[in-house]
């Protein structure tokens, strides 16, 4: 169990926490991105995750072509201009987290360099994630580790090794971390969630808790996860159907209420440990032996003149192959129950 505060934890034995990203669902605007906050609080989010980064933090106002993205829904843009776009400004970030205070929810970020680690450390934020794009960044997850947080890691695009050289770094600070299976497609095709990957995390990293950062449009994904195991999940989230940078793999209010609802829900179903009370109670409606016509003293048990019937009050029906041609000792009246009494020896 890795703990946030003393109502939320990672925790394998209960249901997984619910992670809303707002990324760039603002689309630029200020007011949406505080509404975003305040309809994730509102919505069942048990933490709002943010991007805490500026377009010079990650990259270069450069034209050339090694700058511009080929595939994909952000096509033909430049890098510099996407995150201008979509980044989240650091003057807006003192406003978020006081909305979160004011819900009593958690918000924390996925910073994108060591400035932007520095800057929300003013916030005493409590955890940290590192993005699937910056895995590699070596520099970046010491730094952020030292700060000796939780720290969640996405894992897409990520191969074995990679994994196990950014988790080495954390190591040499604390082990207080949780990965996430992740595909780093936006947005993923349901066909291509690739969830089995979440055992496979589980069986190699084993000290760590395991969840899911899932880019699908819907909340199949998600709900599929938790039979799995899983201790978070976390969907991108947005608050209406304007057209966003990241509009395509998010989820809505509705969504996300329905998220963490069904995900409660499967979780208990789950639960091997729990017992079903007043079970025995229902017992009594199994079915037992019945005379199906008179039997006459001294007639022999047969398959044709007994039948099974509810309620259980004599002989249970299990036991009709071991009365099969037994005597009984007394008349039995069509339709009365048979009991060892009756019978032989």
């Amino acid at each position: 169990m890795i703990e946030i505060n003393k109502k939320l934890a990672f925790n394998h034995k209960k249901p997984p926490l619910i992670i809303a990203e707002i990324s760039g669902n603002h689309a630029g605007s200020k007011k949406r991105f505080l509404s975003l906050i305040k309809s994730a609080c509102k919505s069942g989010a048990d933490l709002i995750k943010i991007q805490t980064y500026e377009p010079e933090d990650i990259t270069l106002s450069k034209r050339s072509r090694f700058f511009k993205i080929k595939k994909g829904i952000w096509k033909g843009k430049y890098l510099f201009d996407l995150y201008k776009k979509a980044c989240t400004p650091y003057e807006w970030h003192n406003e978020a987290f006081k909305i979160a205070k004011k819900y009593k929810k958690i918000i924390f970020s996925s910073p994108f360099s060591i400035r932007a680690v520095d800057f929300l450390e003013k916030f005493n934020v409590p955890i940290y994630k590192i993005a699937s794009f910056e895995i590699t960044d070596y520099k970046l997850i010491d730094y952020i580790a030292s700060k000796k947080k939780p720290i969640i890691i996405s894992t897409g695009m990520a191969n074995l090794n990679e994994i196990q050289n950014a988790i080495k770094i954390i190591e040499k600070y604390h082990k207080k971390i949780i990965i996430l299976h992740c595909v780093s497609n936006y947005p993923t095709k349901i066909e291509d969630a690739n969830l089995d990957r979440i055992n496979f995390l589980k069986k190699k990293f084993k000290s760590y808790k395991i969840g899911l950062s899932d880019h699908t449009n819907n909340i199949f994904t998600s709900i599929a996860s938790v039979p799995l195991g899983v201790c978070v999940i976390e969907k991108h989230f947005n608050i209406d159907n304007k057209k966003t940078l990241d509009s395509l793999f998010s989820i809505n209010s509705k969504m996300l209420k329905d998220l963490k609802e069904i995900s409660n829900k499967i979780f208990i179903s789950l639960n091997k440990k729990h017992k079903i009370k007043n079970l025995k109670k229902n017992i009594k409606f199994r079915r037992s032996i019945f005379a199906k016509i008179d039997i006459n003293k001294n007639e022999k048990i047969s398959l044709s003149n007994t039948v099974s019937l509810r309620p259980s009050i004599g002989l249970g029906s299990e036991n009709i192959f071991k009365i099969i041609g037994k005597k009984v000792n007394r008349k039995v009246l069509k339709d009365s129950p048979i009991f060892l009494n009756d019978l032989k020896k």
